[in-house]
């Protein structure tokens, strides 16, 4: 891998935007907007975090035209080389990682995409839109009674998104009600490693360091769930995605075990991550909530401002299959190159006043559920139940809605999450 080069000499300091601690305080914003004008494509470093070891460094891409550029032209920067999370995996895991759809490059990964699509069909996905509904009700109802009958205060976090999200997703898996908590445990295990709150102690390898809990030795549980659940679906099918994955003739074992994982915990903290991300700007906006609750503006451009300020992930990373150039910048084969989804859907290049929450913006082309052929294939489910919790939200929790306590943020580089947001409820 390589620094920075001699052709393109640094003239201001380059911030860091790798530290997960920072993202545990808050977006760096001031730090993006930095790259984004002094330098649009910046070398960083990659020290050892919580006993994970130091990577080789990256380049990060901080301006949406380049951020679009990098998730469309999967020719120049591969999934499938080094996957697509900025810590480089074991070599000896890399040819199992490849096999998850998120990590492979067309045209194989055209063939994986379009199998789980016969599974996650929109007509499939729109026949959860009442229950979606009925459980965001009923979640924040619960949220808002108890707190009436407590000191006043409700989280939205650990009272109503990590459920409604968790609960949203085994029933369109169909995941039995007494296996709910594994999809949980398995989501946090995964994701929030960087976080010192969130992180189970890790097994440790031969030498010494942590397994990576993406690693085939730390997914057996989850892959040996995944077949069991298959073989009952096999006897007793229903009209739900693992039935219709585990009825595919043309799906292989391995690629079912990574489907499994890749709805498990992608479809699950997708919305985990955005919707309370949403509702903390609405607290902090209220003229905007307001609105909204007002029917002043509609639901649908809300949604899409809201991720857009908001988005879930904060960054993916690509592999250089070829020697580039990237906003003048020279790129190396072999160059980790990383995509920042929050400073791009930021850029004042591309969205007047980037920092307004105008849920009535339009056009909104940000990239919160990525770009070209890596396009969330759960974009559509996501999008429903955000606009299901919102309206049910503004129902059950009246303008102007008041912070009780400062938010407690996920310690992450990759996911945009809050792990508590206590707000308080109005009386009746």
């Amino acid at each position: 891998m390589t620094g920075p080069t001699p052709e393109a000499p640094e003239q201001t300091p380059v911030p860091d935007v790798f530290d997960p601690g920072q993202y545990g305080r808050g977006i760096p914003h001031d730090r993006y907007r930095h790259l984004r004008d002094h330098h649009p494509v910046a070398w960083q470093e990659e020290p050892e975090v919580l006993g994970w070891p130091a990577g080789p460094g990256f380049w990060a891409v901080t301006r949406h035209e380049d951020a679009v550029r990098v998730l469309k032209d999967s020719s120049a920067y591969s999934s499938y080389l080094g996957a697509t999370q900025i810590r480089d995996p074991d070599p000896a895991d890399l040819p199992f990682i490849r096999r998850m759809m998120l990590n492979q490059d067309p045209p194989h990964h055209r063939r994986l995409r379009t199998l789980v699509s016969r599974a996650f069909t929109p007509k499939r996905v729109d026949r959860f839109g009442t229950v979606v509904r009925e459980r965001a009700r009923s979640l924040l109802t619960g949220a808002v009674t108890e707190a009436r009958a407590g000191d006043g205060t409700c989280d939205l976090v650990t009272q109503v998104t990590d459920d409604y999200a968790l609960l949203n997703l085994t029933d369109l898996l169909g995941v039995p009600d007494s296996d709910r908590g594994l999809l949980l445990h398995w989501t946090r295990r995964v994701i929030g490693y960087q976080d010192p709150d969130e992180a189970e102690t890790p097994e440790l390898g031969p030498d010494g360091k942590p397994v990576n809990p993406r690693s085939p030795a730390s997914l057996r549980d989850m892959f040996d769930y995944a077949h069991a659940l298959a073989a009952h679906k096999r006897r007793r099918p229903a009209d739900d995605v693992m039935t219709a994955l585990a009825t595919d003739p043309e799906l292989t074992a391995p690629e079912l075990e990574m489907f499994f994982f890749l709805l498990v915990v992608a479809g699950n903290d997708t919305v985990r991550s955005a919707a309370p991300g949403a509702l903390h700007l609405l607290v902090e906006s209220p003229g905007a909530y307001g609105r909204l609750c007002n029917g002043e503006v509609g639901f649908t451009t809300a949604v899409d401002e809201l991720l857009r300020r908001h988005p879930p992930v904060l960054t993916f990373r690509r592999t250089a299959a070829q020697d580039t150039v990237l906003a003048g910048t020279r790129i190396r084969i072999g160059d980790k190159v990383v995509v920042f989804h929050a400073s791009a859907n930021h850029d004042e290049r591309v969205f007047p006043d980037p920092f307004t929450l105008d849920l009535s913006r339009t056009p909104n082309p940000h990239i919160s559920f990525g770009d070209g052929p890596h396009v969330c294939l759960g974009a559509h489910f996501a999008r429903l139940q955000l606009r299901a919790l919102y309206e049910e939200a503004c129902r059950a929790l009246p303008a102007p809605l008041e912070r009780a306590a400062p938010p407690r943020r996920l310690v992450s580089n990759f996911i945009n999450g809050l792990k508590s947001l206590p707000v308080r409820v109005a009386d009746a």
